[in-house]
């Protein structure tokens, strides 16, 4: 099975199969020997063609459907952290916005942490999320800043460990990033850090928080949920 597959406009049953091992592709683990191993004959370019295909487009409907959920909720908290990331030597700011429960709701790259580009993510993550009841960042000033032009100034929380949860948020994200070995365009980076995100909130079940038997059931709920997406 070559490269055609991939460029089909439905996705047929071999990529659907494949589409939940993409999340190993930036890890460096050999998908194509694990799909081999399902009887799937593929190259590595085709699986790269699936993820750059495929994986915005679960990737999205995953996304929607989280947050038609959110938007119920009204008590619920908001953490704002970044970190840089190079790119073609230079280096990017990639924002990351994440709930209370450490899921990442947005990711968006520029190149300052000024102002300008803090008031550009917020306003894009309060647009698809709602407004929550509190925002918890660091010290930059770009925050309180950005923050007042919206008129919620009043809803910024700082600790020196009050941000610990966006922050350890970043780690699944650097351990890929150095698997990839790094991102030549920010293009490139908004790409995989939205996929990425997404992907992760949906296969992560906390199962060092919780029992055996509520990991199984979250994990077959996942695993249900992802398939319905497939079909």
């Amino acid at each position: 099975m070559g490269g055609g597959v991939g460029r089909a406009h439905a996705p047929p049953a071999q990529a659907r199969l494949a589409i939940p091992l993409l999340q190993l592709v930036a890890r460096g683990d050999p998908v194509e020997d694990l799909l081999f191993e399902r009887g799937i004959d593929i190259c590595h370019e085709t699986v790269r063609l699936w993820w750059n295909r495929l994986g915005p487009l679960f990737a999205g409907e995953v996304r929607r459907q989280r947050v038609s959920r959110m938007r119920g909720f009204r008590h619920w908290r908001c953490h704002l952290d970044g970190m840089y990331v190079k790119l073609n030597g230079e280096m990017v700011y990639l924002w990351r916005a994440v709930d209370h429960e450490g899921e990442i709701l947005e990711s968006y790259v520029t190149k300052a942490r000024d102002k300008k580009a803090a008031l550009a993510f917020m306003k894009r993550a309060l647009k698809r999320h709602g407004s929550p009841e509190a925002i918890t960042t660091d010290g930059l000033r770009s925050y309180g800043a950005a923050l007042t032009e919206l008129g919620s100034r009043e809803k910024q929380e700082v600790g020196r460990w009050a941000n610990n949860r966006v922050e350890n948020s970043h780690l699944p994200f650097r351990r890929r990033e150095r698997a990839m070995l790094r991102f030549r365009q920010m293009r490139t980076l908004q790409k995989f850090a939205s996929v990425h995100a997404n992907v992760h909130n949906h296969f992560n079940h906390e199962r060092h928080l919780v029992d055996r038997q509520t990991y199984k059931q979250r994990r077959s709920a996942a695993l249900a949920e992802w398939q319905a997406l497939a079909s």
